[in-house]
Parts: C-alpha cells; sequence; structure tokens
C-alpha cells in the first residue's frame, strides 16, 4: 500500500508532459543498432509474440514508433461479420463498461466521471449517450496499439481537448479522480447502423502521439483550448470505414472509450471487467427491438 501511494505521489508530482516528449524524441529518432536493441528489450520484457506482426524480425524497424505501431501478420485477426455483431475495436483489457447512468460513466470503485466531460463540454454530443452504454479498454504497452472500428460509421466530428498526462493503468484508475476526463483526448464521433457512437482515445504518461487515418497526427502539439472540426456525410470530405477498418493509432499505449446509445447494444457474456479482448472478436450484438 505505501508503495501504490509512493508511485501516485510520484505522478502528480512528475512533469509529465515534459517526458512524454522527450521520449517522443528518442522514439522517433532513426538511432540503428541502439533502436534495435531497444525493440529487442522491449519484445524480451513483455513477452511480445512477433509471429503475429507483419514484419516479426526486430531489425526491419528503423524507430521505435515503427515497431511501436507495427501492423498484424495477414489473417493473424479476423473480424465478426454477423449483421448484428459489434467486433472488439483493439488488443486489450476491459477496464471498466456498463450503463451510462445519468449521464455517468464507471471509471473505478466510487470513481465517475461523465460524458459531458469526457467529451470536451459539448452537450449536443454527450445527450447522445444518455441511458446509453460504454466500454473502456485498456491497451498494455505490450499490445497492438492501432484501432478498428466496432462497426461501420461515418464520421460527424472530431474534437481535440487538451488535458493532463496521467498513466491509465488500473491503479490511477482506482485512485484518481476523473482520470479518463483530465487527461488529453481525441473523441471522434459516428453515425452508424446502431445510431451514434463516440471512440475516445485517451493519451497517459509518455504517448507522445494519437493519430487518426483521417487527419494524421492530432498530438503532438499539445493545445491549449478545446478544438472542434464537422465532417460532411458525403462528398469528398466524408469520412466512411467499414467494420474492422483502422481508424486511429497510439504511438506508446493508452485506453480507449467507446459510447453507444440508449437500447443500441448489448455487450457479449463474457465480456466484463478485468476481460481480455481481442481485435475482431465479438465484443456486442445488436440489441432486437
Amino acid at each position: 500500500m505505501k508503495y501504490d501511494n509512493l508511485k501516485l505521489a510520484f505522478q502528480y508530482a512528475l512533469p509529465k508532459h515534459g517526458i512524454s516528449k522527450l521520449v517522443g524524441y528518442l522514439a522517433k529518432a532513426k538511432l540503428g543498432f541502439v533502436t534495435t536493441f531497444f525493440v529487442k528489450s522491449f519484445i524480451k520484457a513483455y513477452d511480445i509474440n512477433m509471429d503475429e506482426a507483419k514484419y516479426p524480425d526486430p531489425k526491419h524497424y528503423k524507430t521505435f514508433n515503427e515497431f511501436f505501431t507495427r501492423e498484424l501478420a495477414e489473417d493473424v485477426r479476423t473480424i465478426v461479420d454477423g449483421e448484428n455483431e459489434i467486433a472488439h475495436p483493439v488488443d486489450g483489457a476491459v477496464s471498466q463498461l456498463g450503463k451510462i447512468d445519468d449521464g455517468r460513466l464507471v471509471q473505478a470503485k466510487n470513481h465517475y466521471y461523465t460524458a459531458l466531460e469526457l467529451l470536451g463540454g459539448y452537450e449536443d454530443l454527450a445527450e447522445k449517450f444518455d441511458d446509453g452504454d460504454f466500454a473502456c479498454i485498456y491497451l498494455a504497452p505490450s499490445d497492438y496499439h492501432r484501432l478498428h472500428m466496432p462497426v461501420a460509421g461515418t464520421l460527424t466530428d472530431m474534437i481535440y481537448v487538451p488535458g493532463d498526462a496521467f498513466s491509465v493503468n488500473p491503479l490511477t484508475a482506482q485512485n484518481v479522480p476523473n482520470l479518463f476526463a483530465r487527461n488529453e483526448r481525441v473523441v471522434a464521433m459516428f453515425d452508424t447502423e446502431l445510431g451514434p457512437m463516440a471512440m475516445v482515445l485517451v493519451g497517459a504518461t509518455i504517448v507522445r502521439s494519437i493519430e487518426t487515418v483521417w487527419a494524421g497526427e492530432i498530438t503532438p502539439p499539445r493545445g491549449k483550448f478545446v478544438n472542434r472540426w464537422d465532417y460532411p456525410a458525403e462528398g469528398e470530405k466524408s469520412v466512411k470505414l467499414e467494420r474492422g477498418e483502422e481508424m486511429g493509432r497510439f504511438k506508446l499505449g493508452s485506453t480507449v472509450v467507446c459510447l453507444f446509445g440508449k437500447d443500441a447494444i448489448e455487450f457479449a457474456d463474457d465480456v466484463e471487467a478485468g476481460s481480455t479482448t481481442r481485435l475482431g472478436e465479438l465484443f456486442a450484438t445488436k440489441k432486437s427491438s
């Protein structure tokens, strides 16, 4: 317990954005055999199965970022394809999931945050998820760090929300109030056959980049203000993504929070707090009317 308290105190005192900037600089640097050494060390430390990677040889990666956002080999993940099936968007572990009750989401025991805060303070977006469902999925350092679509959708809005850079590991989630609504994040809003869906990409300590496939790198640089971009439903500037298609990525791991509207989905029986997620497997089903 004392050790946990020390780690939490260190989180508060740590110059988190400064450290993230330094790590980000090193992670994108082409350092030859030094990069290869760190990649090999990381693989060993986290027991990463490189047989799943498109390029399993550590020497292939010229920067640590290239390794961390590595592609999967073809056919190592199967995307569910049933008419009413929703796919897991990432490899990771469910932190919390359940109902959005009175606009609140569970962070951990006795800790809550609101959809309004999470979505950058936009009431028109938050109200779409009144009495809906959410799932928060934590990506450990060993996980595959590209995010994919649970269902097909058309992008309507993207919001950048500046914030802190606390770690999002289980210890911090259980002890730092309002964690996911205080960290820097990028919100992607979609129209889907299920109704509205939000994918919230939450930053963390040493997470130096959040990217989307339609806009590229959103952060860095860090902003000081909330920004919102609207996207058309049709035309050249519209963004339509199919189920299982990549929508974004983290450079060094973090968390994604998925929000669905009221009576839209039912989570699969084996999806619960603490359960492992694998991209493409059954996440939920469309709720029968």
